[in-house]
């Protein structure tokens, strides 16, 4: 049998709405009231639709994914139960938690609202599971898919919301290097470690329309890549990398509508990107036929090449003042969900492919 997908998925999406529950994890502070008095505090007199929607599907993904986890275990009595306890006993320790945070207000209808999304979420598993949905997934999974394809199922699952994060470069994760450097530098201030910290002759340059072209190519194709480590045939790595660049671009564009409003949709589809995306297209259609491991040669290839190329850049003034629209407005709340996971998204394929290239596998040729 298969190890289900939804156990991985459903820690990501607890530790995702953990960050985002307590962001921005400062001024920490006992506030001298019980950090359960939210519980009886009377209703809230301003609301606002998207409040609303947002704890209901905030928790909607955690009922779902427990909830599926433990019907696919088939060792977990009361499925639906055990989520929606899960989700509101998670719920509650985050409500509490924000007692010590002045910058949140802990509150006894977002517990009601996110337990509410979590029961809607595991309810809809328990349905699919009695339709027979999961059983055909199964049945799918086992005709397009290695038996070891959990790993890559759950960073592919993950790689369209890791764009929805605003990126400098379009299909460009795994930006950190000046990042790194700031906070290394803001750490070790006022200590004699800070002298230890290398310094470059020059400054980052911004990346040429070649270079964009590239990381914008490689970006697109890792993803593909990274799918035919796992994938059968010739033909379902064909459909698959079609459905993966769609989704892409889908994810970009809408990155792209939160960051600057609708009518700049598309604005980010500038030449460089449109030859990079082709190029990717074209790369994925020659490497095809390459066998499975072969295929994780080729991912930690352009991993390390995209990485290189990327953190060679600095992020530009207008993208850093992009990333204040998310961080001031209401995307806070999405904002702590998907930062880390467009940071660290290439860094835990570049891991998965490692691993999976340092296991001996016996030969497998890919079917027509």
């Amino acid at each position: 049998m298969h190890r289900t997908t939804a156990w991985p998925l459903a820690l990501a999406t607890i530790c995702l709405v953990i960050y985002a529950s307590l962001y921005p994890f400062s001024d920490w502070r006992d506030q001298g009231i019980s950090p359960f008095r939210f519980l009886a505090a009377p209703l809230p007199k301003y609301w606002t639709g998207f409040d609303v929607g947002v704890n209901l599907l905030g928790y909607a993904p955690v009922g779902f994914l427990l909830a599926l986890s433990a019907l696919r275990s088939r060792r977990v009595k009361w499925a639906v139960s055990v989520a929606v306890l899960g989700s509101a006993l998670l719920s509650l320790c985050m409500e509490t938690l924000q007692s010590y945070l002045p910058s949140r207000v802990p509150s006894n209808v977002d517990l009601v609202l996110n337990t509410g999304g979590a029961w809607a979420g595991a309810c809809v598993a328990w349905l699919l599971q009695k339709m027979g949905v999961i059983d055909h997934w199964s049945r799918f999974r086992a005709r397009w898919l290695a038996r070891d394809a959990r790993g890559a199922l759950v960073l592919l699952v993950l790689w369209p919301v890791a764009l929805l994060f605003p990126a400098s470069v379009p299909m460009g994760l795994g930006q950190v290097l000046e990042r790194l450097e700031v906070a290394l530098a803001e750490a070790l201030a006022d200590t004699p470690f800070l002298n230890w910290l290398p310094v470059r002759d020059i400054e980052l340059q911004p990346l040429v329309p070649g270079a964009e072209l590239v990381c914008v190519a490689l970006g697109a194709l890792i993803p593909c890549l990274l799918g035919y480590c796992v994938i059968r045939t010739v033909r379902q790595r064909a459909a698959f990398s079609v459905v993966m660049l769609a989704a892409g671009i889908a994810a970009s564009a809408l990155s792209a509508a939160l960051s600057y409003g609708p009518d700049h949709a598309w604005a980010w589809l500038d030449l460089p990107v449109r030859v990079g995306l082709g190029l990717a297209a074209a790369m994925a259609l020659v490497l095809l036929p390459v066998r499975r491991r072969g295929a994780a040669a080729f991912t930690l290839l352009a991993l390390a090449i995209h990485l290189g190329l990327l953190n060679q850049a600095p992020a530009s003034a207008y993208f850093a003042q992009t990333l204040q629209t998310w961080e001031q407005g209401r995307f806070i709340r999405f904002h702590g969900l998907v930062q880390w996971l467009g940071w660290l998204w290439p860094y835990a394929a570049l891991l998965y492919v490692l691993t999976r290239l340092s296991r001996r596998e016996p030969a497998q040729p890919v079917d027509g």
